[in-house]
């Protein structure tokens, strides 16, 4: 497949392959999550700013508050582009040799392994650098101290799959870092004062690595023949839904304790996690038809699941972190 393209010449084309392969939409599934973790930590939600100088010092909390969500928005976006190009990178090889991932730009060769590198090691510096305004910014040393093995833990996970068939369980704990790294960079001490953000955490690994438990059984015959590691590939179809379900039931129970956790969830959250427990339903109820189809990559080899799985992928769970994280965010102020 790489001989077949040419490299992209022009820096913007490469942005756009990038930004186009690696589908920076779907950051969706941790941002709110890490939005809503700021809003809970925040001097805005009722705590206390960290006693130390920075240059935004004589801000009201109001300011401080804005000023710390849009940093922590950037990072998010930064971290998870680094995470999924690192993916991209050490597994083309893989990728070119599977009909459902062959058109991913670097596995065809419409972007150079050196131009792949750049970016990544470019997001990779952002977000170190942004993390660095934490501390210069409000006196917040924490992130920039913690920024490089964050990024090491985040992009673990593209070679967890060489070894082990829990590589979903890294997948959702590359993700669940995000509203503790969230609470970090407001204040660490908010860590202790608040466990509903470690139940939170809690929701996302186990729910994230549920629907990639689903989102695995495409490649379930290319990993098993290229002795890749994953848990459709271990068990069968079969047994990999029942593991998607019960990561998802577990899932559900933390939703439950980070609402008993926190005195400012009250009905709208309870209804925000009915919603939940219905899209999760539908959800598998569509897995569920699909799997007695068989799942099998497109014929036209795109890097584009079924539709029904795209739903139950991409949609259903987009939905879910936003219904999770907005009520949230609605029930701090309210």
């Amino acid at each position: 497949m790489s001989a077949l393209a040419s490299p992209a010449s022009s820096p913007w084309l490469a942005l756009r392959l990038i930004a186009a392969d690696i589908k920076l939409a779907h950051s969706i599934f941790a941002l709110p999550f890490a939005i809503l973790a700021t809003f809970l930590a925040s001097p805005y939600a009722g705590y206390t700013p960290l006693d130390a100088d920075g240059l935004l010092s004589t801000w009201t909390d109001t300011q401080r508050f804005w000023a710390q969500l849009g940093l922590i928005v950037v990072c998010m976006v930064l971290a998870r582009t680094w995470a999924m190009l690192v993916n991209r990178l050490v597994d083309r090889d893989i990728d070119a040799r599977n009909a459902r991932t062959q058109r991913r730009v670097f596995a065809r060769g419409a972007l150079t392994v050196k131009q792949g590198w750049f970016a990544a090691g470019s997001c990779a510096a952002g977000f170190i650098g942004v993390c660095g305004l934490f501390g210069l910014l409000f006196g917040n040393v924490w992130p920039l101290a913690l920024s490089v093995p964050v990024l090491a833990w985040i992009a673990f996970y593209s070679f967890t799959k060489r070894f082990t068939a829990w590589c979903h369980i890294f997948l959702g704990g590359a993700l669940a870092v995000s509203p503790l790294a969230a609470v970090i960079a407001i204040d660490p001490a908010a860590l202790q004062a608040l466990p509903v953000v470690w139940w939170l955490a809690g929701f996302v690994l186990l729910w994230v690595a549920g629907f990639d438990v689903v989102y695995a059984l495409q490649d379930r015959d290319f990993d098993r023949a290229n002795k890749l590691s994953s848990v459709p590939a271990k068990l069968g179809t079969r047994g990999a839904l029942w593991v998607s379900r019960l990561l998802h039931m577990l899932a559900f129970a933390a939703l439950i304790m980070a609402w008993r956790s926190e005195p400012r969830f009250g009905m709208l959250f309870v209804i925000a996690m009915g919603a939940v427990a219905t899209l999760l339903l539908v959800e598998h109820g569509v897995v569920t038809k699909l799997a007695r189809k068989s799942l099998t990559p497109n014929p036209d080899g795109s890097d584009n699941p079924p539709p029904a799985l795209n739903m139950a992928f991409f949609t259903l769970n987009g939905v879910v972190s936003c219904v999770v994280g907005a009520v949230g965010v609605l029930e701090v102020f309210v």
